[in-house]
């Protein structure tokens, strides 16, 4: 792992470079000199220029007028929100919702600043315009306050240039020791992540960087402390200590033999002989446009800092190790997006294709693809498609939770980003509530982190690549672009209530809601309480149910009337 680099000065003739008197008078001389520069800088300083210099904040360009942009509902800064004036000038909010305005012609005048951001809207005027106008007086500031329309609360970029480039302008506080530059990283393709040796192990994608339009193909990685050990809290940021190179880029970490970049598809923590903890990569190797040509598995050498070849892998075999990996009840589940694809979590095991299981027609079956299950839109009743994502137990909703995005989507063609729970990996896997969207753009293989989980699963974090590429849209987001952005979900909204199977005879009969939520309807099934919607409620994804015998159905006799609403099986 790269560390800090300390340069020594060399020998100093008539003194060291600390803890000796200068001998001679020209030396005398220079010191005298330095502290009076010192004392001449201090004594034009304002106390708060000072303070801030001590506190480590930039004193603000007094010239700057200033925008806060906050979500109305908790008085958080909004990050990724486009203020644009009538002149088309534009700007972005940085992770803290924080915009600097530096138009000298515009500079003490009233200007309007068009307000958009995907899942969040200010209300239009009388004119149908959704912007706010202000007196822009330099070392001014001004709030916008915004309501988020989707579920899942945008947090802050966790990769790429100028996190908190605004904020730093304005001479604000940021939580992150490199809110600039760090690694000299710009973009950041797709994340995995797994705890290893007591600390959060991080790889990418393709990774660019400022000096040329080609960065790193080989994987890049960092590691971070835990929140709880040392690490910023998750609400606020991650901290994040690349491996770098000589010139300080985020160097590579995994070049496999072969032309071409290397992707690592999945990652995975297993016990060696000795019970060591060793880290496991499965690996791609592509070749234009994005074929797959050769697979394997590597293994991390800690002496070397880096990723080593271990074993290929078949390309013709019908399972392989991809997608966000977790270990359960002795076996290593690979999510992709569904967890249908297992194999015994012992390093013999992984190497062997012929020790893969999918989950098919119900059971768990060696050497054959499991096929992705159905879901359907709580809402509307609409068929959605489960590109990318990963899923993980909840402590909870006492369910697994899968966070993934949809494969065209309304907004988005891979933008549009949903929640679903099950009771097992393999489901039965049916009903989705969408969380967050991204209207012409790409958000895609969101990634949750279970370490981040707060208030025993209640709250939950995920992030994704945010990037225009697949969206068809060619404006591109500055800063933003080709990077991560983490979310966050509070599962205790009831608007993630998701429908559960309701089985009579170990059969599935109707699915409904396993917890209340405003205006539903208990319904006693044995010694489980389900609750469905009421029964004049217009909701086109349910179908009627009727009380009957002691018991709850789905067909109608005569001139029953429901009783509910429930969800068909998908």
């Amino acid at each position: 792992m790269a560390r800090g680099r300390t340069h020594d000065a060399g020998p100093r003739k008539g003194g060291r470079i600390s803890g000796e008197c200068y001998s001679t008078e020209s030396e005398r001389e220079h010191l005298a000199l330095f502290f009076v520069g010192i004392h001449n800088v201090f004594s034009i300083m304002t106390p708060l220029t000072l303070l801030a210099m001590l506190a480590g904040i930039t004193p603000a360009d007094p010239s700057l007028f200033t925008l806060q942009v906050v979500d109305e509902a908790t008085g958080r800064g909004v990050p990724l929100v486009e203020l644009r004036t009538v002149a088309n000038v534009r700007l972005w909010t940085d992770s803290a919702g924080v915009a600097v305005f530096d138009e000298p012609g515009q500079s003490n005048q009233r200007v309007w600043f068009g307000v958009t951001s995907p899942g969040y809207e200010l209300p239009p005027d009388g004119f149908g315009f959704r912007g706010r106008a202000f007196q822009t007086k330099p070392g001014s500031t001004a709030t916008i306050k915004i309501k988020r329309t989707q579920i899942a609360e945008r947090l802050y970029r966790v990769t790429g240039s100028g996190i908190y480039r605004d904020s730093v302008l304005a001479g604000r506080k940021v939580p992150l020791r490199e809110p600039l530059l760090n690694g000299q990283v710009v973009g950041q393709d797709s994340v995995l992540n797994v705890l290893y040796r007591g600390k959060l192990f991080w790889v990418w994608g393709d990774t660019n960087r400022p000096s040329y339009p080609l960065g790193n193909f080989h994987v890049p990685g960092a590691t971070s402390l835990l929140p709880d050990q040392g690490g910023l809290a998750p609400e606020q940021g991650v901290e994040l200590n690349y491996f770098v190179d000589d010139q300080g880029f985020a160097r590579e970490l995994c070049r496999m033999p072969g032309e071409g970049p290397t992707w690592i598809t999945s990652l995975f923590v297993l016990p060696d002989a000795d019970g060591r903890e060793r880290l496991i990569a499965s690996y791609v190797k592509v070749k234009p446009p994005l074929t797959v040509y050769a697979r394997g598995l590597a293994r991390f050498n800690d002496d070397k800092q880096r990723f080593e070849p271990w074993s290929d892998f078949d390309l013709a075999a019908p399972l392989h190790p991809t997608g966000h990996a977790f270990l359960h009840k002795g076996y290593v589940y690979f999510s992709d997006p569904f967890p249908r694809k297992r194999v015994p979590a012992t390093l013999d095991a992984v190497r062997d294709p012929k020790q893969y299981e999918g989950f098919v027609e119900g059971t768990w079956k060696l050497g054959q693809a499991a096929k992705p299950p159905r879901l359907v839109d709580r809402l509307t009743g609409r068929r959605v498609t489960a590109h990318g994502g990963s899923v993980y137990w909840n402590a909870y909703r006492r369910r697994w939770v899968m966070i993934f995005v949809e494969a065209g989507g309304k907004a988005s063609y891979l933008g549009e980003v949903w929640y679903a729970e099950a009771e097992s990996p393999a489901g039965p896997w049916g009903y989705a509530v969408q969380v967050a969207t991204h209207p012409r753009y790409s958000f895609y293989n969101p990634k949750q982190h279970p370490l981040f989980d707060q208030r025993d699963g209640r709250v939950i974090y995920f992030e994704g690549t945010y990037t225009h590429t697949f969206s068809g849209n060619h404006d591109v987001t500055p800063r933003y672009e080709y990077n991560q952005l983490m979310y966050r979900l509070d599962l205790a909204d009831e608007r993630l209530a998701v429908p559960a199977p309701v089985r009579e005879q170990g059969k599935i009969v109707y699915f409904a809601l396993n917890r209340a939520v405003k205006g539903s309807i208990p319904l006693k099934v044995g010694e489980t309480t389900w609750y469905g919607l009421s029964a004049d409620q217009d909701s086109p994804a349910t179908i009627p149910l009727y009380a009957r015998e002691g018991r709850y159905v789905t067909t109608r006799q005569g001139n029953e009337k429901p009783v509910a609403r429930v969800w068909p099986a998908p």
